[in-house]
């Protein structure tokens, strides 16, 4: 058994999203939660400058002691989860994997969309990994307005449904069948784009299916919590004011998210990502098959 804490980090508050998600299946589980305000949106950002940033957030968690690592972020999913691997000593779970896993096996007619930030569509990760099988065919939207509407604590608003019909119109016309929300921001958008992909559509998120994956690493690698043990919940920021990141996270998720700590991140010297250079890819956001 290990009481130690379960580190995860997002961008901002859409990673609150798979922490409520392991909250609720693993409620013994202690969590330490990090939202990187002090840099987000990761989305627009370079490809080196997001890996910079993730590195010293998940450095930040791991000196907390925590057990395991949980990138609850789309972008720094693709961007740093074999540095990651490689670096610490301890699991690392993302959230790519397990929304594409719950794809494959949702779609009826092979048709899946996948919406995210410029980065992460940008990356191919979720089109590299769903055409690995042959009856699928991938089509992709980048949706950059939507962290930021998210993170302005604006879920429901006309300007909302208006953005997501120009973002969502191409795939809903490709006769998609399901839709990966490929960040964890998008779950709170979840009205505006059920409505625009209409009631056909099934939207496949992450929260979930990378709680199941928590729970299958911590058996895999004997580090559930003990059965008495009491959970505890640490929010952190790294940016400027707890207070805001407090608003916010309450105004989304309702009062489950107290006493923010703010964090400061480390510059790190990685002489391997600077690599990251080189990876840049196209980041046009068009939808393609």
């Amino acid at each position: 058994m290990d009481d130690a804490p379960i580190g995860i980090f997002d961008s901002g508050v859409g990673g609150l999203t798979v922490a409520r998600a392991i909250r609720a299946q693993l409620p013994q589980e202690s969590l330490v939660y990090i939202g990187d305000t002090a840099h987000s949106p990761y989305g627009p950002k370079p490809i080196a400058d997001v890996r910079r940033y993730s590195i010293e957030v998940l450095d930040a968690l791991v000196d907390q002691g925590v057990k395991m690592l949980v990138i609850a972020c789309n972008t720094a999913s693709a961007a740093v989860l074999r540095d990651a691997r490689e670096r610490y000593d301890v699991p690392v779970v993302e959230v790519i994997g397990p929304a594409v896993r719950r794809a494959v096996s949702t779609t009826r007619n092979g048709r899946v969309g996948v919406i995210g930030t410029v980065g992460t569509i940008g990356s191919r990760v979720y089109q590299d990994m769903l055409e690995v099988n042959e009856r699928l065919e991938v089509f992709t939207a980048a949706c950059p307005r939507f962290v930021e509407f998210v993170e302005a604590g604006i879920t429901g608003s006309p300007e909302v449904l208006a953005v997501a019909e120009e973002y969502l119109a191409p795939l809903r016309d490709a006769r998609v069948d399901t839709l990966v929300l490929g960040c964890t921001h998008y779950p709170f958008l979840r009205g505006a784009i059920s409505y625009v992909m209409g009631e056909g559509v099934s939207l496949v998120s992450s929260d979930d299916e990378t709680a199941a994956d928590v729970y299958r690493q911590l058996v895999k690698h004997d580090q559930l919590a003990s059965p008495g043990a009491v959970a505890s919940y640490v929010y952190e920021a790294t940016g400027d004011s707890a207070e805001d990141f407090t608003a916010l996270a309450n105004r989304l998720m309702g009062h489950e998210v107290r006493d923010v700590q703010l964090v400061q991140t480390g510059v790190i010297d990685l002489p391997y990502l600077l690599a990251a250079e080189a990876d840049e890819v196209g980041r046009d956001g068009t939808v393609q098959p």
